[in-house]
């Protein structure tokens, strides 16, 4: 086993596209950190599960959870909106305030049991071209290429998350220093924060380790501590990054960065081989 790093960032998300919650140590299971992406915003116009690729203001709503959650738990969450106002996800004015703040009825939804799937039904696009419309959300540009979607779970194509999730297509998100340091270099007068990607797991890596590394390790197994987490595939980049968020500022910059130096990915989806403890610090190594 190689030595890659050490842990320098851990992130869950309570609810799918607020700002996340920086942790100390995590507990994760087959399903990822415990509680992440535990609620979800439904469009009711729409019909769908949607992020902040359709409804970008969620960006600047804030998520915690009220008490920690277990493996197969996801509890309440205090939302604080832009102007400072709190309430629960669980509570009866929860539906209305977040439609006023979005400017349409959405509802929210905690995760659902893996037989419940008609929630996450994709329905149908906004716009009726879908290269227009995946250019949107994807925020590609005419002379860009659109991502390669085949290498996508099958499902993920009639389906907003994989059964009994809100995640996007995997339940575990890596991103090394190493990558964030090697677009800054093609970008010198961008931010790569970490914020923007969304990661679970930031790893520092090791002196001497460059370029778009957990790109490379596709297919291979990173263990830190106990913890076995299987990087999948590299991360498809939407729009999301690009967008401002507090502390953020909006730079379309960034996304085209990723396309022109990075195939258009950063990061690595995973899943979770053996669950297990994670904290800051621990060492990170690849089997």
């Amino acid at each position: 086993m190689q030595v890659i790093g050490t842990v320098k960032e851990i992130w869950r998300y309570p609810v799918k596209s607020m700002a996340g919650e920086r942790l100390q140590r995590a507990d994760i299971s087959v399903r990822g950190i415990y509680g992440d992406r535990g609620w979800a915003i439904r469009d009711e116009k729409a019909g769908e599960i949607r992020n902040a690729r359709k409804l970008p203001a969620l960006l600047h709503c804030t998520a915690v959870y009220l008490r920690e959650p277990s493996a197969d738990d996801a509890p309440p969450a205090q939302i604080t909106l832009p102007d400072g106002t709190t309430f629960r996800s669980d509570s009866a004015e929860a539906n209305a305030r977040l439609s006023e703040l979005l400017g349409r009825s959405v509802s929210i939804w905690p995760i659902q049991p893996p037989s419940e799937r008609d929630l996450l039904r994709r329905a149908a696009p906004d716009n009726p071209d879908m290269r227009a419309e995946m250019r949107e959300v994807f925020g590609r540009l005419e002379n860009e290429p659109l991502p390669d979607f085949s290498t996508l779970p099958r499902q993920i194509l009639e389906f907003t998350s994989p059964f009994g999730t809100f995640f996007d297509a995997f339940p575990f998100h890596v991103i090394t220093t190493a990558s964030l340091s090697a677009l800054a270099g093609h970008n010198p007068g961008a931010d790569f924060d970490t914020r923007r990607f969304r990661p679970n797991v930031v790893i520092k890596t090791e002196s001497g380790i460059e370029g778009l590394a957990e790109a490379e390790w596709s297919g291979r197994t990173l263990r830190i501590g106990a913890t076995r987490i299987k990087l999948e595939m590299p991360t498809v980049r939407c729009v999301i990054p690009t967008l401002e968020q507090p502390g953020v500022k909006k730079d379309p910059s960034v996304l085209r960065t990723i396309v022109r130096d990075a195939a258009q990915n950063l990061g690595a989806y995973a899943t979770i081989a053996t669950d297990g403890t994670i904290a800051l610090g621990d060492e990170v190594t690849l089997e």
